[in-house]
């Protein structure tokens, strides 16, 4: 988080708080379009009551700082970015109760489920640690590429770490525990995110970073916080197998974000190739005589 901060201006995010449009719409998508997606998927799949109020807790959760990472990876707005995630994180203490009251009403234990304790450390692991680059790029800004470049580099290999201590102790449980509807759904709702997030801030003209970081902000969750809620407001042998569902959601979500990387990075690859070959010469260039000509002459 101190590599992202350090990848923020502080002109940019003035701008973005005197003109929050970016972040309203990001708002208005992430607390929008994820829970009622979540909602829509239940139904149409006709899970049962506890699978359906699983999905629903992992599409009320505000975003995560995975996402930041990812629109750093995607050429993204840093600075809505990590602006966005706090704002969500913020309105998560108040939006959270809401969204599951309005889509998980008959389950008397959930009234209390919310952790607020965990969703303010949230805000201030995201909060202190980008202040801090943003200090480092504002005041030593020489320092703020290598600090961005090792921040990268660690998050890399803790990535590898992460997804290869998981696969080798819950990647098998996974396949034959969780039910085929349930493994289509946490494919299925990041894909959405990204996809309506993207539409949405191009309905609304925002740039083209801004609207790769509103699609990134919109399909990412956070993860952490959905895990707790379900250890808070059930048991495990109520739960059983259902308290992998976010495990694989992220793991989709990750997936499908690196899809998405890739094909930003080939469609630029391609279109700076054609930009190279039919670019038509300047008039300086074609005023300018080689240096033969000159010298037979």
């Amino acid at each position: 988080m101190v590599s992202l901060g350090c990848t923020m201006e502080v002109s940019k995010i003035k701008q973005h708080m005197v003109k929050p449009k970016g972040v309203v719409i990001a708002l208005l998508a992430q607390y929008g379009v994820m829970p009622l997606t979540a909602f829509g998927l239940a139904k149409a799949f006709q899970l049962d009551d506890l699978k359906a109020v699983v999905v629903l807790i992992c599409g009320c959760c505000p975003g995560g700082s995975l996402s930041n990472i990812l629109a750093l990876f995607l050429q993204g707005d840093m600075n809505l970015s990590i602006l966005m995630t706090a704002c969500s994180t913020l309105l998560a203490l108040g939006m959270m109760p809401l969204l599951i009251y309005l889509y998980c009403q008959g389950f008397a234990n959930l009234h209390n489920v919310v952790p607020y304790v965990d969703i303010i450390i949230a805000l201030v692991m995201l909060l202190i640690p980008s202040g801090v680059g943003i200090l480092i790029n504002y005041y030593r800004p020489q320092y703020a590429k290598l600090i961005t470049k090792i921040g990268l580099i660690i998050m890399g290999i803790s990535v590898v770490v992460v997804i290869s201590l998981t696969s080798i102790g819950i990647g098998g449980s996974i396949l034959t525990v969780l039910s085929p509807p349930l493994m289509v759904i946490a494919a299925v709702m990041p894909f959405i995110g990204y996809a309506f997030g993207y539409i949405i801030s191009s309905l609304f003209k925002l740039n083209q970073p801004e609207r790769r970081t509103v699609a990134v902000e919109t399909g990412c969750q956070n993860i952490q916080l959905c895990i707790t809620i379900l250890k808070i407001g059930f048991p495990p042998a109520v739960m059983g197998p259902l308290f992998l569902f976010p495990t694989v959601y992220a793991s989709f979500q990750l997936m499908e974000a690196l899809v998405l990387i890739v094909l930003l990075r080939c469609y630029q690859r391609f279109t700076q190739k054609e930009k190279d070959i039919y670019q038509p010469a300047t008039t300086e260039d074609t005023l300018k005589e080689p240096d033969s000509t000159r010298t037979e002459l």
